[in-house]
């Protein structure tokens, strides 16, 4: 006796059955793209263990106004405290993880923000902490035009960030671009928010937490079902 000939919606729930959700999710995005929000919003639907980015740096100010030699520390700064936050990450099935950034995302900064003398000393350092990281099972890409997170900046009037440059945004633009093309590190959703907006649109937020429970597997694009074009890999 034969056994029956499995269909292909067998097959999809034979593969969501083994579907396991992600326990370390991060968040990766220019500035004001709305990492911080998202993130938040993520962790507390899955009643997951938040981190966030550390924020207080005491040389920040001096980098944005231009002082000789505050790239570097700044720069260093956030190294040592976005390493110290991330090395006590500990995935388990039971606890699940949401950062409001990668680790990456440092080098990305001091590869804008350094000369070579300072990179090379920086490097040094940058390797040694990261091989002792863990991978995010899952990183949200959040995209934004220049433009749009211009305004935004502008909205939020932050008195640290007044000193920061159309160029600086497009620039960091470009590198955020340039390295998500080529990220392989971990299964990635990109998500351009220059018109989405997770707080005020209910259905965005709806539609971006369902497709966080269906398995994400490469380089995968989300576009909310209202929009009027599609999204292509």
């Amino acid at each position: 006796m034969y056994a029956a000939r499995k269909t292909s919606s067998d097959c999809y729930r034979t593969m969501a059955n083994l579907f396991e959700p992600p326990r370390y999710i991060a968040l990766e995005g220019p500035i004001r793209v709305g990492k911080s929000t998202l993130s938040r919003i993520i962790a507390e639907r899955l009643h997951a263990q938040r981190i966030v980015e550390p924020d207080e740096n005491p040389f920040l100010q001096a980098f944005y106004e231009g002082e000789p030699g505050a790239a570097f520390q700044a720069q260093f700064s956030f190294l040592i405290h976005r390493y110290q936050q991330l090395k006590s990450i500990e995935p388990h099935p039971t606890n699940v993880v949401v950062a409001d950034y990668i680790f990456e995302k440092d080098k990305l900064f001091a590869c804008i923000n350094l000369n070579d003398a300072e990179l090379e000393l920086y490097n040094r350092y940058y390797t040694e902490f990261r091989a002792k990281l863990p991978n995010p099972d899952l990183v949200i890409y959040l995209q934004a035009s220049p433009d749009v997170l211009k305004k935004r900046l502008r909205k939020k009037n932050a008195p640290a960030e007044n000193s920061i440059s159309d160029q600086y945004i497009e620039e960091v633009v470009r590198a955020y671009e340039h390295f998500f093309f080529h990220y392989t590190a971990s299964d990635l959703l990109v998500v351009n928010t220059t018109e989405i907006d997770f707080v005020e649109c209910h259905r965005d937020l709806q539609e971006l937490l369902r497709r966080l429970s269906e398995p994400i597997k490469g380089t995968q694009y989300f576009l909310p079902l209202g929009e009027s074009t599609a999204a292509t890999a």
